[in-house]
């Protein structure tokens, strides 16, 4: 499970097969401390529920396909829940 925040949003004008009304989300990855950290990616949201600045936790790879109702569509990362708090010691 990785942090994010979601700072966009893709509007494609040619959807794979299998992906139509999901939508595609630029995220902003976070650190522990929701420090931002690293490039900004691209992800379908398997919640359908995620916006601009919702913090959200996403998955990467093989795993980001399966979330999503038709699996092993071509996405690199899927957002799979929006997140209340994050809490760190």
């Amino acid at each position: 499970m990785l942090l994010g925040r979601v700072i966009g949003t893709v509007i494609p004008s040619v959807r794979y097969e299998g992906l139509e009304g999901v939508p595609m989300l630029i995220v902003q990855p976070l650190d522990r401390h929701c420090k931002p950290t690293g490039s900004q990616i691209v992800a379908a949201d398997a919640t359908g529920m995620a916006g601009p600045g919702e913090l959200i936790y996403y998955e990467g790879g093989r795993e980001a396909a399966l979330a999503l109702r038709t699996t092993f569509v071509p996405i690199d990362h899927s957002i799979i829940g929006i997140v209340d708090d994050v809490s760190t010691r």
